[in-house]
């Protein structure tokens, strides 16, 4: 479902005065919306074609923090200018805000005009385009899991993050009763969401105190990760308006579950299902058995697209429903590969590896490229395992820290291959910045651990 504002919409609503602003955004590397507030006359007049951006905004970290070590943007290049171009199929509106409009970009270099290879978008569609070489096409649905927070984020900040308040009482994983105590956000945000084009399934509680889950459908690739970052900003402006905080960070209480981004994933040709074969071992395609062979192997290469911080580690835990092992099984959660809607066309594999704080371009680029190295290579599929996978000692472990998924992110040939050097150097930067950040802070831990008793 792309956005359900043409340009002709757009100029009619600015005539009737239905809109007056249109966000003009970027997808950073954090998977953030960035970009500017243009007024809609202007936008209608001359920004829908191009407007501008400084280089560093691919970049930097979560605290827009400009680390060295970056060859597209430093002191050295000089922190020059991208492109932005509107992308006018994203056009949509965003309902949530009174009188406002919203459109994705692409980011091209200001001198080429060419996509910048970094640029989120830009590593998906490549996959993408990989992918159209087989005739395939990747349909994909993620599930955002977040915290919801009695206190609002002014608040929190100035409290230093402490005393967090859980907007309920116990454990509402599917409970009706705690989540209409909750509609007075969650409601906003469905209905809002669906007005906006974007193509809302449901909204649940989840496994944890205050923790929710929202459930878009399944679109194109593309689509799924415009519609999940969009989603994900919106979550956090209506939680806001309401005078609540929404956390996406993947372990935010050592006591309690981690949020995950959950993806669901098939491929299809002529809007036909190729996952799908009733002839096949649990209705599972030769094809499939190739694709899902290659997420398996590869699965520590690109664990850092899926879990890209220090605090992505902290969820893989024993018995916390995060996985820790690379296998697949049949709907079973202990296992990083789920087989959903075995012997249906609805077949399909969850990924459960990813954090709530992933970036979705980046996290499904980097699943199709590994799928699409288990097509080339015809790579055969281990049979599925079974039981407690935790406690299983004969199958793969992902990469449990941020310094170990750093190196194989650097060494993975099969990512350079299909990504190219330049990328993948770009996000081990990336990554290297953040471990450097986190190895410089002395934590409250450290500090009760050891100061009468060191």
């Amino acid at each position: 479902m792309a956005g359900n504002l043409s340009f002709e919409d757009l100029k009619s609503l600015a005539a009737e005065g239905s809109i007056d602003t249109v966000l003009v955004c970027l997808v950073d590397m954090q998977g953030r919306l960035m970009g500017k507030r243009f007024h809609v006359q202007n936008f209608l007049d001359s920004a829908h074609k191009e407007t501008h951006c400084c280089d560093y905004l691919l970049a930097t970290d979560l605290e827009m923090a400009t680390p060295d070590g970056y060859a597209s943007s430093s002191w050295i290049t000089g922190y020059g200018d991208y492109v932005m171009q509107p992308d006018l199929d994203t056009l949509r509106l965003a309902a949530w805000l009174p009188g406002t409009a919203l459109v994705l970009c692409d980011i091209l270099d200001h001198h080429t005009h060419k996509h910048v290879p970094h640029s989120p978008r830009a590593m998906l569609q490549k996959q993408i385009e990989s992918l159209k070489k087989y005739g395939l096409t990747a349909k994909m649905a993620t599930e955002l899991e977040f915290f919801l927070f009695e206190q609002g984020f002014d608040q929190l900040r100035k409290a230093n993050y402490q005393n967090l308040e859980p907007i309920s009482g116990y454990n509402e994983d599917y409970h009706i009763l705690q989540t209409t105590k909750e509609e007075k956000i969650l409601r906003p945000l469905r209905n809002h969401l669906f007005a906006s084009g974007i193509p809302v399934e449901n909204t649940k509680g989840e496994a944890e105190t205050g923790q929710e889950e929202l459930n878009i459908r399944y679109s194109d690739a593309l689509a799924c990760a415009d519609h999940h970052t969009i989603a994900k900003n919106a979550t956090k402006e209506v939680a806001w308006q309401h005078g609540h905080a929404a956390s996406f960070l993947a372990k935010w209480n050592p006591k309690r579950l981690g949020s995950a981004t959950h993806i669901h994933l098939s491929l299809w040709n002529d809007e036909k299902p190729v996952f799908y074969d009733p002839k096949g071992n649990h209705g599972m395609s030769k094809l499939m058995g190739h694709y899902l062979a290659g997420l398996i192997k590869y699965a520590s290469d690109y664990t850092w697209f899926l879990a890209p911080y220090v605090n992505s580690y902290k969820r893989f835990m024993k018995g916390s429903f995060a996985p820790t092992k690379t296998a697949w099984s049949i709907d079973n959660r202990t296992a990083s590969f789920r087989l959903c809607g075995s012997d249906t066309k609805a077949i399909r594999v969850e990924c459960r590896i990813g954090g709530a704080d992933l970036n979705p371009y980046l996290a499904e680029a980097a699943l199709m490229a590994a799928g699409l190295k288990g097509l080339e290579d015809q790579l055969e599929l281990p049979p599925p395992t079974t039981g407690d996978l935790y406690q299983d000692e004969n199958v793969g472990e992902l990469p449990s820290t941020l310094r170990a998924s750093t190196e194989t992110l650097r060494n993975s040939r099969m990512l350079r291959d299909a990504m190219g050097d330049g990328v993948i150097d770009h996000y081990v930067r990336c990554a290297e910045w953040e471990q450097e950040e986190f190895d410089k802070v002395v934590t409250d831990w450290e500090i009760k651990r050891g100061f009468e008793r060191a």
